[in-house]
């Protein structure tokens, strides 16, 4: 058995600094990317995608800017909405086809150059192919409510002139000041835990067995206040879905965290997951957290942008359709 400090230097500090610098390449270009407008040219199938909805032009401006900042492309339908140019039915709609597009986005800033890099290539595309696939398809739902439920006839343009962002006018020095400075927020914000979990981790398997030593004591404690033993439901999931025992913490931690989740789970693939249990424990981490991201996130957010009664409406649709996709995913990696 390795010394503490032999563990820290020899497997967990290289694997962070390396792991370190490909997220530091990938999130500066991906800054570079969207200071220069690039992440503009790929949203820009937006606009094709809205008049087999049956949506209004106008819409796929909204779709085209969700793919470069969610808050302005929400912001451009609660003006169209508020205007009259969509009633509720339509704007729900036009939310649901907005989601492949704000997935757009977090390719560039974070799957591309954070997930990957953690996860490692195969794992890396695997999972952002399913969560493409999961962004797709609600999508694809959206296109098909949109020409079976609205009439094209219904929602005209009115000579609605929506805000769209001013071109920018940054100079290239600083483009790339702000590029170098988001670069570095995102780092400070991701390479400490990084340094932290993974640690923690290959010191775990190390010392494994002895950490099972304080583990009973612990779960006695529980089980002597009434309360069942931690994970015990996970258990059960993860053993409907054939995932070992390693699959239960990651879970746990995805719950807080998916970066975090991702930190975990790297160390385990290949020795103690295969590429396809790491993609469906990372999925079945995304669908439990699905609450919790709710609440922290999509309630506050939501209810800013739309107010409390169709803010409520609007959580309901995409917690719905994100749980049956992401539940369609993690069938198809579990049948293949």
């Amino acid at each position: 058995m390795q010394s503490l400090l032999t563990v820290l230097l020899e497997e967990a500090l290289p694997r962070v600094l390396t792991i370190t610098l490909l997220i530091g390449v990938g999130v500066g270009l991906a800054n570079l990317a969207v200071e220069y407008g690039l992440v503009k040219l790929v949203a820009r199938v937006g606009h094709y995608l809205t008049e087999p909805a049956n949506l209004p032009p106008e819409v796929g401006t909204a779709v085209l800017t969700n793919a470069v900042s969610v808050t302005a492309g929400y912001g451009m339908l609660a003006e169209f909405r508020e205007d009259g140019l969509l009633d509720d039915r339509a704007t729900l709609i036009a939310v649901i086809i907005n989601t492949f597009f704000g997935f757009i986005q977090h390719i560039f800033t974070y799957y591309g150059p954070v997930l990957i890099p953690i996860l490692g290539l195969q794992v890396g595309l695997m999972y952002v192919g399913a969560r493409a696939g999961i962004s797709l398809g609600i999508t694809l739902v959206g296109l098909l409510a949109g020409a079976v439920l609205l009439r094209d006839d219904d929602y005209d343009g009115n000579s609605i002139d929506p805000d769209t962002p001013d071109e920018d006018s940054q100079t290239n020095r600083e483009k790339l000041r702000t590029a170098a400075e988001n670069t570095a927020d995102r780092l400070r914000s991701i390479v400490p835990r990084l340094a932290i979990v993974y640690s923690l981790v290959f010191v775990a398997l190390e010392y494994s067995d002895r950490i099972l030593e304080y583990v009973d004591p612990v779960l006695a404690v529980f089980a002597s206040v009434g309360l069942d033993e931690p994970g015990v439901v996970l258990e059960s999931v993860a053993g409907l879905l054939g995932l070992p025992g390693a699959a239960i913490p990651v879970i746990l931690v995805s719950l807080v965290d998916p970066t975090t989740g991702a930190i975990t789970v790297a160390p385990l693939i290949g020795d103690v997951l295969t590429p396809e249990e790491t993609v469906i424990t990372l999925l079945v981490g995304s669908l439990i957290s699905l609450t919790i991201g709710t609440v922290k996130r999509s309630i506050p957010f939501q209810y800013g942008i739309w107010g409390a009664s169709f803010g409520t409406k609007v959580i309901v649709v995409n917690v719905c359709l994100k749980a049956a996709f992401i539940l369609v995913a993690i069938g198809v990696f579990f049948v293949v």
